[in-house]
């Protein structure tokens, strides 16, 4: 199937086309696990607290149920603040099948509460959108701009003509490193990566956790 998208510019590649099982692609795509989704916030939603529901499992991307909308016009922001350090690697972003799917996606990192006078300075990266209804396209990133992301925003800023701007799924790849007082435990949300290996003596975090 054709996607009819180019590869330059940081450009994207389809989640398939890295040839994993369907398991460890969802295990990729992990590190939603570690946004504190009590801090999360969406401005510009229709409905107060939908954005955080696009933060959800690869498996249940397809999921319709849960899904944000614009208000006013047809810009979203999202203020994602993580539980640890994260290098970011690849994003997915999940429209419907019009002209209410995102057309840019401009990404800023560790500039917590954002408002969208913020996202008149120049971004860390800017992605030019096409349209995804499956789910299996991803962004990568310039690693190098996003290897110590504690606070990630995403500015919406454009869709392909509509009124509004409507998201079904945000999927975020890449590493989360939980910083402690005495220890560094890194999780790798690629493709074997298991937390249980990664267990030592505990230390009480200073971030709070969503189990």
């Amino acid at each position: 199937m054709s996607h009819g998208h180019s590869h330059g510019g940081g450009g994207c590649r389809c989640a398939a086309e890295r040839e994993e099982p369907p398991e460890q692609r969802g295990l990729a795509y992990g590190l939603y696990l570690r946004i504190d989704l009590e801090r999360l916030q969406c401005l510009n939603e229709s409905r107060e607290g939908s954005g955080r529901g696009v933060f959800k499992p690869w498996e249940e991307r397809t999921d319709r149920s849960k899904f944000v909308e614009s208000d006013a016009d047809e810009e979203l922001l999202f203020n994602i603040p993580f539980t640890g350090n994260v290098k970011l690697k690849g994003i997915i972003i999940m429209g419907e099948d019009d002209d209410s799917h995102p057309s840019e996606m401009r990404l800023y990192k560790n500039i917590p509460q954002m408002s969208f006078d913020d996202t008149e300075r120049e971004p860390d990266q800017t992605f030019s959108l096409n349209r995804d209804v499956t789910g299996e396209l991803e962004y990568a990133t310039k690693i190098s701009r996003f290897s110590n992301v504690y606070h990630l925003s995403i500015h919406i800023s454009k869709n392909f003509g509509a009124d509004t701007t409507k998201v079904f799924y945000i999927g975020l790849r890449g590493e989360w490193t939980e910083l402690r007082r005495h220890e560094v435990t890194i999780c790798n949300y690629e493709a074997s990566a298991n937390p249980a290996d990664h267990r030592v003596h505990q230390v009480t975090p200073q971030t709070h956790f969503i189990s």
